[in-house]
């Protein structure tokens, strides 16, 4: 075989199969930018000067969940592949909309965020249901999330208190670093360490 086409070679050469898990990645970047979103929303730091909140959302919200998804999508891993990458679109979503509320003067209409996340609510609606077949710890964070967003969109719309989506964002992250730690420990060693629990429902 010639150099010109061994160099071809490489390029077309067909990549290994990923075998390491990347949910622990995605599930640890939710649960730190839920903690960062209810920590606001409970009234735990300024809800009107959260610029230090913009790039924790960006990097582990945004950035790792985009990362892990990519990664689920070369292990033919639907779930993950579908749920990760969208949540990531919407944290990076959240954080521009951070961005240009803190450092811009452009006058914002609240009902375009709002309308932003009814169409994450729908989706989740949809993922309720598919999470049914993952595993009862993916399915309560499921089901956290879509308690903490109509519960926002009430907020923005009819002024309800933060407060109440505080308190799933914070189930949502408490329950995110289970998950996580729990694939990473259990894939580590092999061996269950940190129950998840078996499917809710088995079609």
């Amino acid at each position: 075989m010639t150099d010109e086409n061994r160099s071809r070679d490489i390029f077309i050469k067909e990549l290994p199969e990923l075998s390491t898990e990347p949910a622990a990645l995605g599930l640890f970047g939710l649960a730190v930018a839920a903690l960062l979103l209810a920590v606001t929303d409970l009234g735990l730091a300024s809800a009107s000067d959260n610029a230090l909140m913009i790039p924790w959302i960006l990097f582990f919200g945004a950035t790792a969940q985009f990362i892990a998804g990519i990664m689920e999508f070369k292990r033919n891993n639907i779930f993950g592949a579908t749920v990760f990458t969208f949540f990531s679109m919407a944290m990076y979503c959240i954080a521009l909309t951070g961005y240009i509320n803190t450092f811009t003067d452009v006058a914002v209409d609240t009902n375009h965020y709002v309308a932003g996340l009814v169409a994450v609510l729908v989706f989740l609606f949809i993922v309720t249901v598919a999470s049914m077949m993952t595993n009862k710890v993916l399915f309560t964070i499921v089901v956290a999330v879509d308690i903490a967003l109509p519960l926002l969109i009430a907020h923005y719309l009819w002024d309800l208190s933060a407060v109440y989506a505080g308190i799933f964002l914070l189930l949502t992250s408490a329950l995110s670093f289970y998950a996580a730690a729990a694939v990473l420990l259990n894939s580590m060693a092999q061996k269950m360490i940190l129950p998840l629990g078996d499917p809710f429902w088995q079609p």
